[in-house]
C-alpha cells in the first residue's frame, strides 16, 4: 500500500492542463483564466472627479477662504471639457467628471455656495489634489490584472467587462466519464430486490466532478461482465479526458477493472492506498500521443469509500487539469469536540461538521463512521485526519482537518 501522500504525489504528476479555449464573457464564471491579461489603458484613462463639487486651481483658493471663482462650464460624467481651466475659474464637476486641463483639486459641494450661474464661493480650502483620481491611478496600462490560473467570479468578470474583453481564454474543462460497476445495482427509477441497492455513486461522483470544475459523463451502471465491461471502459476513454469507476477493485472474483486496464494497455502506477476508508483504489495511465495522457481511477464501490477517496485525490487532480493553481485542497487545525479513534493502520478519515469562529476552528465528528452508512455523510463538510500510528484524539485535542470544497 501506498502512503496517502506518496500516491497524492504521483497522481499529481500525470496530470496537466488540457489547454486553452476561447469563451464568450458571460459564459466565463468559474472557469479558470489561461492567460495572464494585462491593461490596455491606464485607468482611469483621464483625471477624474470622486465627487460633486467644483474643480478648482489648488493655487486660487490658497489666497484665501472664503473666495469667489467664476463658473466656466459644467461637465457631466462621460463628456469632456470643453476648454481650459484659467485662474479665477471652476468648472461644476460630478462624480466620474473628467477635469479639465488646469483644475488640479475638487471641492466637495457642501463646502461651496453658488452666487449665480456665473459665480461661486468656495467656504473651505480644501487639500491639494483632494477628491481627484489621478489618471493611471487604478492601474496603468501593461499592469498585469488577472493572473494565469485565477477562478474567474463576479468581481474578475467585471475587470474583464472593463478591458472591453468579450471573449476570455480559458483552460479547457476536463470531461470525465462515470460508469458504476456490479450485478447488484440498479438505477433510482427501480426498487431494488433482495441484495441489491441502488446506483448511489453515480450522482454523488457526478456532483463532486462538477464542483471541481470538470464536465461529468455519466454511462451508468455496468454489469459485472468482463466483455461488457471491457467495452463500456474502451467507450469511456474514448469520450473523456478522465474516466471514474466505482467497483470492481477490490480481489473478489468478480473485480475484474484491474486485468482489463492492463489488457487494454493502461499502465498501473497505484493498486491500493493506506487510508481508511478507500484502501482499494486503482489508477491507470493511458499515453495519448495526440494530448494530455488519460488517466483511470477505479474507486472503491463502497459509497462513502468512493466519495472520500474522491475528496482526497480526485479533487485535486481534477483542479490541476482544470488550470487551477495549488493549494488544491484546505487543511484547517481545529479542536475535535469529541474523542477520535482510529486503528492506526492506516491514515484514517473521519467525516463530520467543520465549525469556523473568529477564535478558533471545532470539529463535530459525525456519530458513526461505518463507511457503508452514508446516511450520516449528509451536511458533513470536513474530514478530520488522523495519521498511521494515532489510534486517539482526545476531545479538545487539536486536529487537521480537510475541509471539503
Amino acid at each position: 500500500m501506498l502512503p496517502v501522500a506518496e500516491a497524492e504525489a504521483l497522481i499529481l504528476q500525470a496530470v496537466q492542463p488540457l489547454g486553452t479555449e476561447w469563451v464568450e464573457l458571460g459564459s466565463a464564471q468559474g472557469r479558470i483564466l489561461s492567460q495572464t491579461l494585462c491593461s490596455p489603458q491606464d485607468f482611469p484613462a483621464q483625471p477624474t472627479s470622486s465627487m460633486d463639487g467644483y474643480g478648482v486651481r489648488f493655487a486660487d483658493v490658497q489666497q484665501g477662504i472664503p473666495c469667489d471663482l467664476q463658473v466656466s462650464e459644467t461637465i457631466p460624467a462621460g463628456r469632456a471639457p470643453a476648454t481650459e481651466l484659467q485662474p479665477g475659474q471652476a468648472v461644476r464637476l460630478y462624480t466620474g467628471s473628467v477635469l479639465p486641463v488646469g483644475a488640479d483639486t475638487v471641492v466637495m459641494q457642501e463646502y461651496t455656495q453658488r452666487l449665480s450661474e456665473a459665480q461661486v464661493r468656495i467656504l473651505k480650502e480644501p487639500q491639494q489634489g483632494e477628491f481627484v483620481r489621478p489618471q493611471g491611478s487604478f492601474a496603468q496600462q501593461g499592469d498585469p490584472l488577472l493572473e494565469r490560473g485565477q477562478r474567474l467570479e463576479g468581481a474578475e468578470l467585471a475587470v474583464l467587462a472593463a478591458l472591453r474583453q468579450a471573449v476570455v481564454p480559458v483552460f479547457r474543462q476536463p470531461r470525465v466519464a462515470i460508469l458504476s460497476t456490479g450485478d447488484e445495482l440498479v438505477p433510482i427509477q427501480q426498487v431494488p430486490g433482495p441484495g441489491q441497492i441502488v446506483d448511489s455513486n453515480q450522482y454523488g461522483l457526478a456532483a463532486l466532478v462538477q464542483t471541481a470544475g470538470g464536465i461529468p459523463v455519466k454511462l451508468g451502471i455496468v454489469p459485472d461482465h468482463p466483455q461488457v465491461l471491457r467495452e463500456t471502459m474502451q467507450q469511456a476513454l474514448g469520450a473523456a479526458d478522465v474516466v471514474i469507476s466505482s467497483g470492481g477493485v477490490s480481489v473478489g472474483d468478480f473485480d475484474y477493472v484491474e486485468q482489463l486496464l492492463e489488457d487494454l494497455g493502461g499502465a498501473i502506477f497505484i493498486r491500493s492506498v493506506a487510508i481508511k476508508p478507500g484502501k482499494p483504489l486503482t489508477v491507470a495511465r493511458f499515453s495519448n500521443l495526440h494530448g494530455p495522457d488519460k488517466l483511470y481511477f477505479g474507486l472503491p464501490g463502497n459509497p462513502v469509500s468512493a466519495l472520500v477517496t474522491f475528496w482526497r485525490f480526485l479533487h485535486p487532480a481534477l483542479r490541476k487539469i482544470g488550470g487551477s493553481l495549488p493549494p488544491y485542497l484546505e487543511v484547517i487545525s481545529a479542536t475535535s469536540l469529541k474523542d477520535l479513534h482510529a486503528d492506526g493502520k492506516r491514515e484514517h478519515y473521519l467525516w463530520g461538521r467543520l465549525h469556523l469562529k473568529s477564535d478558533q476552528a471545532q470539529f463535530q465528528p459525525a456519530n458513526s463512521h461505518n463507511s457503508g452508512n452514508l446516511m450520516n455523510l449528509t451536511g458533513c463538510n470536513g474530514l478530520a485526519v488522523l495519521p498511521i500510528g494515532t489510534t486517539q484524539i482526545p476531545a479538545g485535542s487539536p486536529v487537521q482537518v480537510l475541509r471539503l470544497p
